[in-house]
Formats: structure tokens, C-alpha cells, sequence
């Protein structure tokens, strides 16, 4: 059976693998989703299942598998789902590849950021919130980067992952970089324009003076007598 997660070594031992067992690749935490492990685990459709609910059981779902927990989804089209030993609540789920398609888990992280991976298999422990991804793995992980291996461990709630190297190669991983933000304008407010030239105003032309007429009265007449 393959490992869950409460066989990942303690810290001390975790120091000797990094240079025994090829795990070389140690993600800063990130903040992923904090309340998907307290939200119930839905099937939310498959084309056959074969099991009962039962503690201590195993339910197996084929075809078109979809599960989710709050924003996580698992889906491929083999999974199976293993129930506690003391109570039917969900103590891991494994999915596991066909040739038609591989495992696929994706998530909403507390920023809105999505997370995706794929793998050959798929084994999500429900009770540590941890996914592990064998075979072929590539986690995405939006605004963040991307990485590749032989194995990839994603904590679902704290977004740690581990990465190890194995058959197919070494661990791969890209950082995208930090966008920067547009420089802010500079104090003080633009000089204003200068203003435009003021027109010439249009001269009037001057009234046209009108000639003195003529006086066109005849002189008077003598009054006076004339001498004989």
C-alpha cells in the first residue's frame, strides 16, 4: 500500500534524506485554503461503485470520477475511497491513472489563486490534508510557478509542498516573477500651458464725415432808397 502521510520522517530524519533519498526540493509555505478539511467529502457523480459506507471499508467508483471537499476536486476515472477504522469518516482516497487519463486535484487557495496537479497516482490523506502525487507529477500553481517530479507532496492547507527526484529525472521548478507595480506620478501638478496670444481687436472704421452743403438761400435785398 502506498505511504500516507503519517510516514513522512520527523524533521531530523527529513535533513538525511535530503542528501540519501534525493529530496532536494523544499517550497517556502504559501497560503493555501484553511476550511476545506472541515467541509464534507462529496462523490459527486461516477458511472459504477462497488463498496458500502461502512468503518474499516473500501469503496471503489469508476468512470468520470469527480469528489470534492469545499473548493478541491479530485477527478479520473479509477478511485477509491478507504474509511476509518473506528468510523465511516474518510481517512484517505487514492486515484490512480487509466490510459485514458491521468489523476487530477485542483483548489482554490485563501487568495483565489487555483492550484492544479497531475500524477500517475493520486493519494490525498484526509486526515493530515496532505495530497501526494506519484509518477509524472507537475503541480501549477497560480501567480506562484510550476513544478515537475517523480513525487510531489502538497499541503492543502498550508500549501508546502516537497518535491523528490526519482527514475524520470530531476525535480524541475519555475518561480514567476513578482510583477511590479506602476511607478507612481510625480509630486506636484503640471505647469499649466501657456496661454495663447491675445487677437488684435478689429479696428472700426472710421464714420465718414459729411460735407457741408451749400447754402442755396438768396442774399436779401437793399432796403435802402435809392438816390435820385
Amino acid at each position: 500500500m502506498t505511504c500516507t502521510a503519517r510516514c513522512i520522517p520527523a524533521r531530523t530524519t527529513l535533513r538525511l534524506s535530503l542528501l540519501t533519498a534525493g529530496l532536494f526540493l523544499l517550497l517556502q509555505p504559501a497560503l493555501a485554503r484553511q476550511d476545506d478539511r472541515n467541509q464534507p467529502i462529496n462523490v459527486v457523480h461516477a458511472n459504477s461503485m462497488d463498496g458500502y459506507n461502512q468503518p474499516n471499508s473500501i469503496s471503489t467508483f469508476t468512470g468520470n470520477v469527480l469528489i470534492t471537499q469545499g473548493t478541491m476536486k479530485l477527478t479520473g476515472q479509477l478511485a477509491k475511497i478507504y474509511t476509518a477504522k473506528e468510523d465511516t469518516s474518510v481517512d484517505h482516497i487514492i486515484v490512480t491513472a487509466t490510459p485514458q487519463k491521468q489523476p487530477h486535484i485542483e483548489q482554490i487557495d485563501d487568495n483565489g489563486n487555483l492550484m492544479t496537479g497531475d500524477a500517475d497516482q493520486l493519494y490525498y490523506d484526509n486526515v493530515n490534508s496532505i495530497a501526494i502525487l506519484t509518477g509524472h507529477a507537475h503541480v501549477w500553481q497560480q501567480n506562484k510557478g510550476e513544478s515537475f517530479g517523480a513525487k510531489l507532496t502538497y499541503n492543502t492547507q498550508t500549501g508546502y509542498m516537497i518535491g523528490e527526484s526519482g527514475n524520470e529525472g530531476q525535480v524541475h521548478m519555475t518561480f514567476l516573477p513578482k510583477q511590479k507595480p506602476l511607478p507612481p506620478p510625480k509630486h506636484g501638478a503640471a505647469p499649466a500651458p501657456a496661454a495663447a496670444p491675445a487677437k488684435p481687436a478689429a479696428k472700426t472704421p472710421a464714420a465718414a464725415t459729411k460735407p457741408a452743403s451749400a447754402s442755396s438761400s438768396p442774399a436779401p435785398a437793399s432796403s435802402a432808397p435809392s438816390k435820385e
